[in-house]
């Protein structure tokens, strides 16, 4: 047999081989399958309307406080910024500057967004630590802050897809029908 002979045959054995292993051999199983309630942990999603949005309330008043103990070590005091982004921009910019302010305000198109955010990632140490009723307040907060809601006006499931934010359209949703 020539060696080229004998390399394709080898070649055909290698392969044979390597397909009766896979098939004998099944990928390995690993960890648990996910129930029906563990996805359910999982499924944060809120959306501009106000779906998924869990029930509870807030004020600004008690938001503050959650604040000042939970969030203000990072955003600053009131918001205005420390060794995280300021949330609360003390004067309106323009948002066609290079160094435009990302602050909830001026840039948030959706105050469920600040929720949603909040929510899934905050405080930084423990996120999803804080209770419905904790982020509404937080959310109710940030909002009275940057003078898009009153102070005393209670955000919920309700309300809170109904505020409208300064930039709801600043935003250029390419391949989307508002």
């Amino acid at each position: 047999m020539s060696t080229r002979n004998a390399c394709a045959v080898f070649a055909i054995l290698f392969s044979a081989n390597a397909a009766f292993a896979a098939s004998a051999h099944p990928a390995p199983r690993l960890g648990t399958p996910m129930t029906a309630e563990d996805a359910t942990k999982w499924d944060l999603s809120i959306f501009p309307d106000g779906r998924g949005l869990p029930p509870g309330k807030g004020v600004a008043k008690d938001g503050k406080v959650i604040f000042d103990t939970q969030c203000a070590s990072c955003h600053g005091d009131g918001g205005r910024g420390a060794t995280a982004e300021e949330l609360v921009s003390i004067e309106p910019q323009s948002l066609k500057e290079e160094a435009a302010s990302k602050a909830i305000g001026p840039y948030w198109p959706y105050a469920t967004t600040v929720f949603d955010f909040i929510r899934r990632s905050m405080p930084a140490g423990a996120p999803g630590s804080l209770s419905a009723d904790e982020l509404y307040a937080v959310t109710a907060y940030l909002l009275a802050a940057n003078k898009v809601i009153g102070d005393t006006d209670e955000m919920n499931a309700k309300s809170l897809p109904a505020v409208k934010m300064p930039n709801r359209d600043g935003f250029e949703w390419v391949g989307v029908k508002k």
